[in-house]
């Protein structure tokens, strides 16, 4: 099922609560009182993924010394989450929405072009939720490479 709904800036960021890599449950709710950054990625170890994941990690000191903490969000189930974050050294949360109910309620799931095909998947996107849960950013459609860089640069970081 798509979604078309995108947030914006000063909407409520949409609550849930996933099942993470580690088998605990992980809620919006969790990171009240501190900024967080939301991220939906398609596949866990594919390339792009793989880059974007270990950006996050490198950067994650930077993001944490600022009051704000990341989260990754795939359909992956938690086994497989647990693996790429054991392989790849990552630090933060990932988070596990198979039946894509947080992907929809964000609007990072829905009909997308490549190659000249269209399918339904996965919308690479980005929230920075504020301390007490609007969406202070949404950005649809980011590139996996560069842009963390840019939400750094963006953030003042």
């Amino acid at each position: 099922m798509a979604t078309d709904n995108r947030l914006t800036p000063g909407d409520a960021a949409p609550e849930f609560s996933l099942t993470s890599d580690t088998g605990e449950t992980v809620s919006l709710a969790d990171h009240r009182g501190r900024r967080v950054i939301v991220y939906f990625y398609p596949a866990a170890g594919t390339p792009g993924c793989t880059k974007e994941a270990c950006d996050f990690t490198e950067n994650l000191a930077t993001f944490n010394d600022a009051g704000i903490d990341v989260v990754g969000i795939s359909p992956d189930k938690p086994a497989k989450l647990a693996t790429f974050r054991a392989d790849q050294g990552l630090t933060f949360p990932l988070l596990s929405d198979p039946d894509k109910t947080a992907m929809q309620a964000y609007g990072a799931w829905g009909e997308k072009t490549m190659y000249g095909r269209t399918s339904m998947g996965v919308i690479r996107s980005t929230f920075l939720v504020d301390a007490e849960g609007k969406i202070e950013d949404a950005q649809y459609g980011v590139k996996a490479t560069g842009h963390v860089g840019r939400l750094l640069r963006d953030l003042k970081l």
